[in-house]
């Protein structure tokens, strides 16, 4: 048991100096992309299915809140914490419409979606892909393995944040560090004057 535990370790280990050497710079044209909505009085919305819906409610839940530091709270949605509506939408009409459905109405021009998927093959997510670009919505995308769907999808002004691994539960343990970096820079950009 010992031992197992120990490859857990190094293996996440192991892939997050790969996101490391490979990252920085698409994470920090995410983070500006974000504060250049919150400058112009959009707001990030966030989706992921399972436990990437857990790591979208964690980056709003950080946005909403606070990061590191006492600050304003930034405007934020997570698509995947309410249940009612979720449900609602998959029986009357389709699982694959919960978040589209979403960000046709409430999505404004110059907000920014967050979609979260290991794979990025999850027909929900394509979905609310192709809604956000019908609002004239820009797209982060946080992926790995090799992009899936969502990532053929994302226009050439739009940021995919691709983890170098196929291991859903090591791209998923670097998903949460990548959102950490995320509320790092967007609080510095937005507050490190204060």
């Amino acid at each position: 048991m010992h031992e197992r535990i120990t490859q857990h370790f190094s293996d996440s280990i192991d892939a997050k100096i790969r996101s490391a050497d490979a990252l920085p710079p698409v994470i920090a044209e995410a983070a500006e992309m974000m504060v250049q909505s919150l400058l112009s009085e959009g707001k990030v919305m966030a989706c992921g299915n399972g436990g990437a819906a857990g790591d979208a409610q964690h980056f709003v839940s950080e946005l909403l809140n606070r990061f590191d530091r006492e600050r304003p709270a930034l405007p934020a949605l997570s698509l995947c914490a309410d249940s009612m509506t979720m449900s609602s939408i998959a029986n009357d009409s389709s699982f694959n419409d919960v978040y589209s459905k979403q960000i046709r109405a409430l999505g404004q021009e110059g907000d920014i979606l967050l979609v979260v998927s290991a794979h990025g093959n999850c027909p929900n997510m394509v979905k609310a892909i192709q809604a956000a670009h019908d609002r004239n919505i820009n797209v982060v995308a946080l992926t790995g393995k090799d992009g899936g769907d969502m990532s053929r999808l994302l226009h050439p002004e739009e940021v995919e944040i691709r983890v170098p691994d196929n291991n859903p539960h090591r791209i998923q343990e670097v998903h949460t560090l990548i959102i950490h970096c995320l509320c790092d820079l967007i609080d510095e950009m937005l507050f490190s004057g204060e």
